[in-house]
């Protein structure tokens, strides 16, 4: 089955032009698996809809942010509402108050927040605040958790133990990537003996990491580095600008109880407009400007419109049993699609937490960016072409989540597996 997609192809031709690869966002260039990207025109529920008429069943969601769904009319409405009184001032609103207060009253370990524009300035700014905090210089990441595009969080591993950061980045001087470890996910051993050298400012994770496919901490990952960073007083920052409210109400610090010392959000908390946020305990918020000598400032930062729909989003998740709904709708689409390659004899894992998953292409655990660089990405990319054609759209990389939302109906899941199914079978056939 091929699809049309003159439009689309028109419309990339023409941004190649005038755009980096014709994209705004890398991923979306379809390196990672072939082809021309469609063209998106509109979307409503779980459907997305490109330029030439093609329908979708939507996995993507924004990279995670619709969880409502596309086009939810109560959120519509809000920015709708917003907009007509203006779309920024330069000035406080009480909205910002509100999500203020919102996230603070969620989130056990964040007494005071700060909301900026984007995941990648959040991260940024919590890392400075950290290191205005501990006066230390050096941080601590994991291979594979993707934290924004900062130089210093731009930084490849070595093989096994940490090695001092190599810039993963053309443009990212060496003397800034050398403050920063990386680590392999999902072994603290490493990482405890270098905390314990008592030189690190910070150690930022994904708790649930969502940029090398959907990948849980193993037991006592979180719980290793929790106890830890209290010994040396280094500050701890879940990075939950993607589980952040997606896979459960109190996010991942809640769903696996622990708390980190600072916590980055995005995503959901502006349903679907751009938007970030970062908070932690008072103490060390109290060191942000205009209270204390750590700068950070954001023009656009708290814009009532975006405030407005993540107020919306995070209103409508209170309701009762909303996250029942999403859990029982991914699994019924997880093990669907297990019991679809098992028929059709192809192996494949599936990881998820909560209404996040990620499909691998591989019989052997996926547990950290190892074992995704070891799964079968060739296949990964004609399973994403197979299921394109058959109407399901899913992130363009092996290294990428898959999200569900409140919108996807039985029927579209339904399809999702069949889809899938007839992909296996063709391969096999």
């Amino acid at each position: 089955m091929a699809l049309h997609l003159e439009e689309s192809e028109q419309a990339f031709a023409r941004g190649q032009e005038r755009i980096p690869g014709g994209v705004n966002s890398p991923v979306r260039a379809l390196k990672a698996v072939g082809g021309t990207p469609f063209f998106a025109a509109s979307a409503s529920g779980a459907w997305v809809t490109d330029l030439d008429g093609n329908q979708y069943v939507d996995y993507i969601l924004s990279y995670g942010p619709m969880i409502l769904g596309h086009g939810n009319p109560e959120v519509t409405r809000a920015v709708q509402e917003t907009a007509e009184k203006g779309l920024s001032f330069g000035a406080p609103t009480a909205g910002e108050v509100d999500m203020a207060e919102l996230l603070c009253g969620v989130l056990p370990g964040m007494d005071q927040v700060r909301l900026v524009n984007s995941g990648t300035e959040a991260t940024m700014s919590a890392i400075r605040v950290a290191r205005g905090y501990t006066q230390r210089d050096t941080i601590i990441k994991f291979t594979g958790c993707y934290h924004g595009h900062a130089d210093y969080l731009l930084v490849k591993s070595g093989s096994g133990a940490a090695t001092f950061g190599v810039p993963d980045s053309l443009g990212v001087p060496k003397d800034v990537a050398r403050t920063t470890l990386s680590f392999p996910y999902n072994d603290p051993t490493p990482v405890v003996e270098r905390l314990r050298e008592g030189d690190v400012a910070a150690v930022i994770l994904e708790p649930v990491a969502g940029n090398m496919g959907c990948i849980p901490p193993e037991p006592g990952f979180l719980e290793t580095l929790r106890e830890v960073c209290t010994e040396t007083g280094t500050v701890l920052i879940f990075d939950e600008v993607m589980t952040g409210f997606r896979v459960g109400w109190k996010s991942a610090q809640g769903l696996y109880g622990v708390q980190p010392d600072m916590t980055c959000l995005g995503k959901i908390i502006g349903g679907g407009m751009p938007v970030g946020a970062y908070g932690g305990k008072a103490e060390i918020m109290d060191v942000v400007s205009p209270m204390g000598g750590v700068y950070q400032a954001g023009t656009l930062s708290g814009n009532p419109i975006s405030v407005a729909a993540g107020l919306t989003t995070l209103g409508a998740l209170q309701v009762p049993g909303v996250y029942d709904r999403l859990e029982a709708a991914t699994t019924q689409l997880t093990e669907g699609l297990l019991e679809a390659a098992a028929e059709a004899g192809v192996p494949v894992t599936v990881n998820r937490v909560g209404s996040m998953f990620t499909l691998f292409f591989g019989e052997h655990p996926v547990k950290n960016m190892d074992d995704t660089a070891a799964c079968d990405h060739e296949r990964f990319a004609s399973f994403f072409h197979g299921m394109r054609e058959r109407g399901v759209n899913l992130p363009p990389s092996q290294y990428e989540a898959c999200f569900v939302s409140l919108a996807h109906t039985e029927e579209q899941i339904s399809h999702t597996i069949s889809a899938a199914s007839a992909v296996f079978h063709e391969w096999v056939s």
